[in-house]
């Protein structure tokens, strides 16, 4: 069966889980009820405040809600301190052990559906992508790797700091530096997306002058 326009393929989604994925470009019931003629995952975003009695009727379940940070330089903080630097070619194995496992915050780990090791391969997944056309940053501590932000564009779509630099205030001064290399590069904005349940992120952010925009609750399903 050929499947409408409006649902679409998520090639990513399925090498990692192993199955058909597809994303809806909205939640219309008619679409809704569509997806549910072919086998395969689903995800549809959402607006927090639209109804959601057909999601609920057609068996779709609650997974996250996503917010925007966003930024311009004169509300970035800027922060400075001894010892950090930014390696524009951090070594892959490296930050794929700082990747794996880090990001339990994710819809893909709160899908009771879905193997959160097969989630954890999706992230893997992206970062050697995002590798390989160079557009990941190491975040060095006194010349060792602590973290990793990755980006596309003026989006900052993968970041995470090793278990044992978490919790002693680097992350908002390594943040703060790149956010202020990528402006001094020409950038008028950088954003983000990240869980409404990510607390630390969602305070890291804030306290370096991002605010947010755009919330969409994400929605899943198991079609058998």
């Amino acid at each position: 069966m050929s499947l409408p326009e409006k649902i679409r393929p998520a090639p990513w989604d399925q090498v990692a889980f192993g199955i058909d994925c597809f994303e809806l470009a909205d939640p219309s019931p008619e679409l809704l009820e569509q997806a549910l003629q072919t086998p395969g995952h689903y995800s549809v975003k959402v607006d927090p405040l639209a109804p959601k009695q057909a999601l609920h009727r057609c068996g779709f379940y609650y997974c996250d809600t996503l917010l925007e940070p966003w930024c311009t330089p004169p509300r970035l903080v800027r922060l400075e301190r001894g010892g950090l630097a930014i390696d524009d070619a951090p070594a892959l194995e490296t930050v794929l052990g700082i990747c794996h496992g880090a990001f339990a915050h994710g819809r893909f780990h709160r899908d009771f559906g879905l193997d959160s090791r097969r989630a954890d391969r999706r992230y893997d997944n992206w970062l050697r992508e995002l590798h390989r056309e160079r557009k990941v940053y190491g975040l060095l501590y006194q010349g060792d790797l602590a973290g990793f932000i990755a980006r596309a564009g003026d989006c900052l779509v993968l970041h995470a700091l090793g278990e044992r630099h978490r919790g002693r205030g680097l992350a908002r001064y390594f943040w703060s530096t790149l956010c202020a290399r990528l402006f001094a590069e020409g950038l008028p904005e950088v954003r983000s997306s990240i869980s409404a349940a990510n607390l630390a992120a969602l305070n890291l952010y804030a306290a370096l002058g991002f605010r947010f925009r755009k919330p969409v609750d994400v929605y899943h399903r198991m079609v058998p």
